[in-house]
């Protein structure tokens, strides 16, 4: 990619809604392979990789693989083939967490550090690009000015070695800095670094202070609304962002679709004002629908830490979707209940999703089973009688007046059900005549030129003005390719006739040609060379928080001069309290509990400490402190026993070799 091209890259859950994503615009995909994902229910096997590859390319975009787990010590040598063969069927890139990998044989293929390398400093940025990382994902919490710090000390944008840096701009946001939770596997098992993770941050919690007192109760305080950074585009290419990606690997069609086509958009409405930036793929896209992120599930928007801290970034009432206020209810039934709708342009229908909240502040969920029109509203909207899919008792707090909205529109899902979208290269065509032969000479936006033969002689055509317009026609049939003709010029010493089954074989040809020239200067992205002798990396110290589960993983840091390398967490070998998550969100701030947003107030200012709070989920209770001079929170505990036991459990079954830095337990 080069120092001036931005890159919209988009999510795959599988093969075809990463070819979906290349229809509607993305000018990169990242999917999972068949192992060792941080989505582990997100798995693809490599020849369904090989079927999106195929189609990006076409239009020069690139697939990059996710392999961003930490691994055992037995899981590495399976991860090398897997490697080999993403690189036989042309992957273009690996993102990638565990630092093992960097020691294993493996082919020239990119590398791309995950968010999960936790990357929140230019010191950690400039390590990892000096180790080979060719693209680095920025922690999701950086502000604009960090951000710009990182870009600075990677030096020049067009350095030899110069890494791209890549940004989340959409999607689900984890509260914890990315690698830096572990309540999942302390309470489950189930490791957050190894791509299986419980959402423990979605629950409700109650919070009481040191004292037992309540500060708030149910409530889902370690749940973050969704990141939507676009009014932020302009201001994150200042800062040196150059990859714009799409957080959803786990989502559906119609979001990759609507999102993808979103920010599209909004990017080259940006290409052009800014004719110094271009696209890293080729084609313009248009679509049958106006996108809106809207329409998708999502927990309201946030643009996070980006413009600095905000007080409600937090979905603390419900992680789910509350949709869009659509009208309210005028009456309820024994079977029905009737609403109007606010504005008369909106349409109800069968299977819609409903929500609205009950007394407590609870989102209440109303799937309809069938809706009526039933003609004009008081207000000015429209008035509908809905039959829910639920008895009508089972929602509470339903009642005259009630504001509801639409969290699912089924109207919009049965549009981004049928094919939503072209993406078309555009092409000039040029017929000239050799002798008595014709050349056909196809030439694509990007430069690239294919061209084909047809021998003479040829007769005289009957009608010269009819003929043209057939010949022209004939030249200009592209519907099964990736050109869409912009340009036919057709020069010719007389009117010939063609028959149409040759001009068809020649377009074919010449089209073939243009394919195999923009396939040879296809660049090939390739990994880049560490720097030698081996830079020391940032800290010389490296506790569980480095995530070192293998023993290639603790020689990759001992070699960069780490001194003392403890195990992952995931090796067992903090066994009280720690650090289960550490983030950016502050409950304290949240709850206007924080001593700097006290500071300056009458009669308020040092009476508000930064104390720890205690988090209540049923039986689990987790500690909350409070680092102020980073502006950091630190959810601690420990693991459960019955984790320690499942694990030595399976160990025993099935032998399992990770890094440690004492004997394995003997039972």
């Amino acid at each position: 990619m080069l120092p001036h091209q931005l890159e919209l890259l988009s999510p795959a859950r599988d093969a075809d809604i990463g070819i979906e994503a290349v229809n509607h615009g993305a000018d990169a995909v990242y999917i999972g392979g068949p192992g060792f994902g941080a989505r582990a229910n997100a798995a693809n096997p490599v020849s369904e990789i090989e079927r999106l590859v195929r189609h990006a390319h076409r239009y020069h975009a690139r697939v990059f693989v996710t392999l961003n787990t930490i691994l055992r010590d037995d899981e590495l040598e399976p991860a090398r083939r897997l490697v080999h063969q993403l690189y036989d069927i042309g992957v273009d890139a690996l993102i990638v967490q565990d630092m093992g990998l960097l020691e294993l044989d493996l082919p020239p293929i990119q590398l791309h550090a995950s968010t999960q390398c936790d990357i929140r400093t230019p010191e950690k940025a400039r390590f990892l690009q000096d180790v080979g990382f060719s693209q680095i994902v920025l922690a999701r919490e950086l502000t604009l000015p960090q951000i710009a710090a990182v870009d600075a000390a990677l030096g020049p944008r067009d350095a030899p070695g110069r890494a791209v840096l890549e940004f989340f701009i959409h999607g689900a946001l984890c509260v914890a800095y990315s690698g830096q939770c572990y309540i999942s596997h302390a309470h489950t098992g189930r490791s957050a670094n190894r791509g299986d993770c419980s959402q423990a941050c979605r629950l409700p919690y109650e919070v009481r202070d040191m004292q037992g007192r309540i500060l708030a109760h149910d409530k889902h305080v370690l749940s973050m609304k969704d990141n939507n950074q676009s009014a932020n585009l302009r201001a994150l290419i200042d800062a040196g962002v150059r990859s714009f990606k799409i957080e959803g690997r786990y989502k559906d069609m119609g979001y990759v679709k609507n999102i993808t086509a979103h920010y599209r958009r909004l990017l080259d409405a940006i290409l052009e004002e800014r004719p110094d930036l271009a696209p890293s793929s080729s084609g313009r896209c248009t679509y049958t629908f106006t996108p809106d992120p809207q329409q998708n599930f999502n927990r309201d928007f946030t643009d996070y830490f980006v413009n600095g801290r905000q007080i409600d970034i937090g979905a603390f009432d419900s992680p789910k979707n509350p949709g869009q206020p659509i009208g309210w209810v005028v009456r309820t039934a024994a079977d029905h209940l009737e609403l109007e709708t606010n504005d008369p342009t909106i349409e109800l229908a069968n299977g819609d999703g409903l929500c609205y909240l009950d007394l407590q502040n609870n989102l209440v969920g109303l799937q309809t089973n069938r809706v009526e029109r039933l003609g004009p509203g008081v207000d000015g909207g429209t008035r509908w009688r809905i039959h829910p899919k639920d008895p009508m008792g089972s929602f509470k707090d339903l009642r005259r007046g009630t504001t509801v909205n639409r969290n699912r529109s089924m109207a919009w899902v049965r549009l981004l059900e049928r094919p939503s979208a072209e993406r078309r290269i555009a092409l000039w065509v040029q017929l000239r005549a050799e002798g008595d032969a014709l050349r056909l000479t196809l030439t694509d936006a990007d430069g690239h030129s294919g061209s084909a033969t047809l021998p003479g002689p040829f007769e005289p055509a009957r009608d010269p003005l009819a003929n043209e317009a057939t010949l022209r026609e004939g030249l200009t049939r592209l519907g099964d390719t990736v050109f869409e003709a912009v340009s036919v010029d057709v020069a010719l010493p007389a009117p010939w006739f063609v028959p149409a089954s040759r001009v068809n074989a020649l377009r074919r040809e010449a089209v073939a040609a243009l394919m195999a020239a923009r396939e040879a200067a296809r660049p090939r992205p390739v990994r880049a060379s560490a720097v030698e002798p081996p830079v020391p990396y940032p800290d010389d110290v490296l506790t569980y928080l480095g995530n070192v589960y293998n023993h290639k993983a603790r020689d990759f840091y001992a070699r960069h001069g780490v001194r003392v390398i403890e195990a992952a967490y995931e090796s067992h070998e903090a066994l009280g309290d720690v650090s289960l998550m550490i983030t950016k969100h502050c409950v304290r701030y949240s709850l206007s509990l924080c001593p700097k947003q006290a500071k300056g107030v009458t009669g308020v200012q040092g009476t508000i400490r930064a104390e720890p709070l205690v988090l209540i989920h049923g039986d689990e209770r987790l500690t909350l402190r409070f680092d102020c001079k980073p502006c950091e929170m630190h959810v601690v505990g420990r693991i459960k026993r019955h984790v320690v036991r499942d694990t030595e459990r399976a160990a025993r079954e099935a032998p399992l070799r990770f890094y440690r830095t004492r004997p394995a337990p003997v039972r």
